[in-house]
C-alpha cells in the first residue's frame, strides 16, 4: 500500500493547502487504490520525516521501502505500475489536454503577490488571458465528440472535463489550481471567473460534483489562510 506524507492545515492535523498532494491523491482515488495519509506540520517536522526524505518537503511518497520526491515523476510511477488491466490507464488521448490550463497558475501567482496598484490591471488582463484560452479548449469540441456521418454540425463541446466525459491526469494536474485560483482571487482581490466562461464554469461545476476532487480539497478557509502571507495589499 503506499504511503503519503503531505502538508498539514492551519491545524497541524488536517490536509493542507497543496496542490501538488491533490493531484496525487486524485490519481490513486482514480485508480481506487487504497493508500494512507500522514500530515505534517512543517513548523515541527517530525524526526523520522528527515530521516526519511532528508531536506524535502511533503508531499512525496513511500513504497516498497523506496521513497520518491518529484511530482511529476510520482505521476509516471503511479501510473506505471498501478496499470491495466487491474488499474484505469489515466493518461490523456489527446496531447493537448495536458497543456490546456498550464501558464494559468503562474499568471495567477504574479496577480496575487504583486502590491503595485498600477500594474493590478495588466496582471488581470494578463490572468485573464489564460482563463480565456482555457475556455476555448474546453468549449471546442475534441475530434471524438465529432460525426462524420452526422448531419448536425457539434460546434460547442459538451464534455465534463479536459480530454472527455472521465477525468484524467490532466484533470489532476489543473484542477487543484484552478480551484485555488477561484478562491483566493475572489477573496484578496474581489476577482471572479466571468460567467461568460461557460467552458471554465461547466468543467468546474463537473468536478464540484465528483468525490475524486471533493473529498481531497482542502477546505475554502484553509486556502485562504495559506495565502494570507502571499496575497499582497494594493498599496501606493
Amino acid at each position: 500500500m503506499p504511503m503519503f506524507s503531505s502538508t498539514a492545515g492551519s491545524d497541524g492535523e488536517s490536509i493542507g493547502n497543496c496542490p501538488f498532494s491533490q493531484r496525487l491523491f486524485m490519481i490513486l482515488w482514480l485508480k481506487g487504490v487504497v493508500f494512507s495519509v500522514t500530515t505534517v506540520d512543517l513548523k515541527r517536522k517530525p524526526a523520522d520525516l528527515q530521516n526519511l526524505a532528508p531536506g524535502t518537503h511533503p508531499p512525496f511518497i513511500t513504497y516498497n521501502g523506496e521513497v520518491k520526491t518529484d511530482v511529476n515523476k510520482i505521476e509516471e510511477f503511479l501510473e506505471d505500475v498501478l496499470a491495466p488491466p487491474k488499474y484505469l490507464k489515466l493518461s490523456p488521448k489527446h496531447p493537448e489536454s495536458n497543456t490546456a490550463g498550464m501558464d494559468i497558475f503562474a499568471k495567477f501567482s504574479a496577480f496575487i503577490k504583486n502590491s503595485r496598484p498600477e500594474a493590478n490591471e495588466a496582471l488581470e488582463r494578463g490572468l485573464l488571458k489564460t482563463l480565456q484560452k482555457l475556455d476555448e479548449y474546453l468549449n471546442s469540441p475534441l475530434p471524438d465528440e465529432i460525426d462524420e456521418n452526422s448531419m448536425e454540425d457539434i460546434t460547442i463541446s459538451t464534455r465534463k472535463f479536459l480530454d472527455g466525459n472521465e477525468m484524467t491526469l490532466a484533470d489532476c494536474n489543473l484542477l487543484p489550481k484552478l480551484h485555488i485560483v477561484k478562491v483566493v482571487a475572489k477573496k484578496y482581490r474581489n476577482f471572479e471567473i466571468p460567467k461568460e466562461m461557460t467552458g471554465i464554469w461547466r468543467y468546474l461545476t463537473n468536478a464540484y460534483s465528483r468525490d475524486e476532487f471533493t473529498n481531497t480539497c482542502p477546505g475554502d478557509k484553509e486556502i485562504e489562510i495559506a495565502y494570507s502571507d502571499v496575497a499582497k495589499r494594493l498599496t501606493k
